[in-house]
């Protein structure tokens, strides 16, 4: 009789593998043998498709004349030295006499049955095969998985959307790349680097960063009342569209705030409602994701380590790399088990109780088979959990999800909302209340009673108890101030936001069962997205400020070179994917999926070749008279690829009044935005993030333009609890032109 090849993803899940099998195992060099299997590994992709040059020596030079590159068959190489030692290893083996059948356990994802696909297709040998197909990495579910393998027949579809997401990724990258770059060098610099999932995704922060520098703040001033009994409320406009809760100028403000205060004022409305709100939905990869850079800031890639962490070493966590938030209705019997796991961890106790506790579980908004593909939401496993094991970053992910697997199984939480009008002089003012009647599914998180904060500057009371009030009851309007305030631009994309456009194609959606429609329409795939921005970030198209992402200016001429082509278009890249998924569950064509991205690759080559030396030109921004000499030269500041100067500058013999900015300080891309609030108003308006002292640690601070109108820092007060931030001393840092932005020391402002 002969024996079994396991083929795994990595070494550390070939030795699981081999420990749940029966019998000892041998170790040897690149594979570990028993007396009936044997188990081997890859390093992860451990074959690529071959370079254009592979095709025709001829591509060694990059030549707009020999675009597009679309070879008939692709053909595929070992990616390194390295990988091809273990792949020659893993072809012996495959080739080996006494190898009768081979087990495909590689990830059980698009990715997994990629990489097995390409080794397989590279030892020319006809074996049958079977696929190992688990969630998590429990002795149980390997035991499992190898009673149920499937026949390899059944994983034709899965392999031919892989293969085809990785030989679009190949036309589109290998020959927009080279065209953009042809064309394109010299104005962006180095190579341009473009592809079917990473420029829709960079089109989506340049739009919002170019909506950003086109906004015109405007001034508005905010009117907030006390009222006795003690309760506050904001000045509207019932005559607006939207109700405005400001005043569009000051005088109007001033004279609102004269004629009410001290003035009797009468209640004319009071509504009272009540408000269950239901438990988020379980986990998938991407909303993980999100809540883990909302709430820790942690980056996509950090939060997905932590994950794939915890399902493969730490067998706490169900496969991470999931795009499903339901489970199958087979897992029913195996939940409170899994709660069960969690009671002997003092925080999670409770809530485990009250699920063990449960007669019947509510299972509306957890199974459903019909949105569980190749796997369910991310759950903990049912096996005990060693929490002290666990680095920092595995036991907050851990944290995230256990409390939100026991959260799905508790009932609403229920609130009271109150909304009050108070009319004072002919002025009305808003009181908005919002108390927590029942914590229902928030006991899981501790929240007992009322905990919610104002949303924003313009909150009206919300997350505050009100006193009893009537319609017609008497009150008076012991105070009236205004606040001066500014319209704010579109906030940037945070790496949560981001991962949520993307999800939805470019559309930003907040309510998360209409987002779970939007899913088949996604830039990426939950496994990918983590990687096309840190791709982004790599070839500084985009860069990470603070939680925020902002666009570079070579990210942003990248785009203005595309201008409207559809290779920018997060919809039409979405309807990719789509069509990726439908080849995935067999009702897709590979070859006419293929066709199209053919066909998107001549167009791009030909809208690259057809740009005029005018389209390629980078963005300038002007940012009005020069503050050293406009006055009586005309002068004005304009912005470089390094600086926003005066153009009086010519040249280094004629170095006009010498006024620059820098766009670099501290590790940080001033944006014109930037720039110009310096140029007009001295000082940024806000403390900003994403600076880096000297020693690479982050600071916040304003920036201000002393008066020999060099750039300094304005540190604000230390917040306790906040580590990370620099003192003065460590704030001091050199911008690229060679410029020291000195940190002013013992200068401190409070945040606005």
């Amino acid at each position: 009789m002969g024996k079994r090849l396991i083929i795994a993803e990595k070494p550390s899940v070939a030795l699981d593998i081999a420990g749940v099998l029966p019998g000892a195992f041998e170790k040897h060099e690149g594979y570990l043998e028993g007396d009936s299997a044997i188990v081997t590994y890859a390093v992860g992709h451990l074959v690529e498709l071959i370079e254009p040059d592979g095709y025709d020596e001829k591509y060694k030079k990059w030549r707009m004349a020999d675009l597009p590159i679309i070879p008939e068959e692709f053909r595929l190489q070992p990616r390194d030295p390295k990988s091809k030692k273990q792949l020659t290893v893993i072809h012996k083996l495959i080739k080996r006499a006494d190898v009768d059948d081979i087990v495909n356990a590689c990830d059980a994802g698009r990715e997994g049955e990629l990489i097995f696909a390409y080794i397989f297709e590279t030892a020319g040998v006809d074996k049958p095969v079977q696929r190992l197909w688990i969630s998590s990495m429990t002795k149980q579910a390997i035991t499992e998985g190898f009673e149920k393998l499937r026949p390899a027949e059944t994983m034709r579809p899965l392999e031919s959307a892989a293969r085809s997401r990785s030989e679009a990724d190949w036309l589109i990258g290998m020959n927009a790349t080279r065209a953009a770059t042809i064309k394109g060098r010299a104005w962006v610099g180095g190579v341009v680097s473009l592809g079917r999932v990473q420029t829709p995704t960079l089109a989506l922060i340049v739009k919002r960063e170019r909506a950003i520098q086109a906004f015109v703040p405007e001034p508005f001033w905010l009117i907030r009342a006390g009222f006795e009994p003690r309760y506050g409320g904001i000045w509207f406009d019932p005559e607006a569209a939207e109700n405005d809760t400001w005043a569009r100028t000051g005088e109007r403000a001033e004279e609102i705030v004269a004629r009410v205060t001290g003035k009797e004022g009468e209640v004319t409305r009071v509504e009272r409602k009540e408000q269950n709100e239901s438990a988020p939905l379980l986990y998938d990869l991407t909303s993980l994701q999100r809540e883990a850079n909302g709430k820790y800031g942690f980056s996509a890639r950090r939060t997905l380590q932590a994950a794939q962490s915890l399902y493969e070493d730490k067998k706490a966590l169900t496969y991470p790399r999931t795009n499903s938030r339901y489970l199958s209705g087979d897992m029913v019997s195996l939940l409170k088990p899994t709660a069960a796991t969690l009671l002997p961890h003092g925080e999670y106790a409770a809530g485990a109780r009250f699920v063990i506790a449960l007669e019947r579980l509510p299972l509306g908004r957890v199974i459903n088979d019909a949105k569980v593909e190749d796997h369910h939401a991310i759950i903990p496993t049912n096996v005990d959990h060693h929490l002290s094991a666990f680095s920092p970053d595995e036991k907050r992910i851990f944290d995230l999800v256990a409390r939100r697997f026991l959260a799905v199984f508790h009932p609403p939480a229920k609130y009271a909302k109150t909304e009050v009008v108070t009319e004072v002089e002919g002025e009305r003012f808003r009181t908005r209340g919002k108390i927590t009647l029942d914590p229902g599914w928030r006991a899981v998180y501790g929240l007992e009673a009322d905990d919610e904060k104002a949303a924003d500057d313009e909150s009206d009371g919300a997350g505050t108890e009100l006193p009893l009030l009537e319609v017609g009851q008497k009150v008076l309007c012991a105070s009236a101030e205004l606040e001066a305030k500014h319209t704010r631009p579109p906030a940037r994309y945070t790496e949560a936001t981001l991962l949520s456009a993307m999800e939805g194609a470019g559309k930003l959606v907040e309510e998360e069962e209409l987002r779970e429609a939007l899913k088949a329409h996604g830039l990426g795939t939950p496994a990918t997205r983590a990687e096309t921005i840190e791709t982004l970030i790599r070839r500084e198209y985009i860069e990470r400020v603070g939680k925020d992402l902002q666009a570079t200016p070579k990210g942003i001429q990248v785009i203005t070179m595309l201008d409207e082509h559809p290779l920018t278009s997060p919809e039409l890249t979405g309807e990719w994917e789509k069509r990726l998924g439908d080849i995935e569950r067999g009702e897709g064509s590979s070859e006419e999926f293929m066709r199209g991205i053919a066909e998107l690759t001549r167009t791009t080559v030909e809208h690259l070749a057809a740009l005029d030396k005018e389209k390629l030109r980078p963005e300038r921004a002007e940012l009005g008279l020069c503050p050293r000499c406009g006055a009586t030269s005309g002068e004005i500041l304009r912005e470089n690829s390094k600086a926003y100067g005066c153009t009086s500058w010519k040249s280094r013999e004629e170095a006009g009044c010498g006024f620059v900015i820098w766009k670099r300080v501290a590790g940080r891309t001033l944006t014109p935005e930037v720039a110009r609030q310096l140029i007009e108003e001295g000082r940024t308006r806000d403390v900003l993030t994403g600076f880096k002292s000297k020693a690479k640690k982050p600071f916040r601070a304003r920036l201000i333009l002393n008066a020999e109108g060099k750039v300094e820092f304005e540190l604000p007060p230390r917040r306790p609890g906040k580590p990370g931030e620099a003192d003065g001393d460590e704030a001091e840092g050199e911008n690229d032109g060679g410029e020291t932005a000195a940190a002013v020391a013992g200068v401190a402002t409070a945040a606005e």
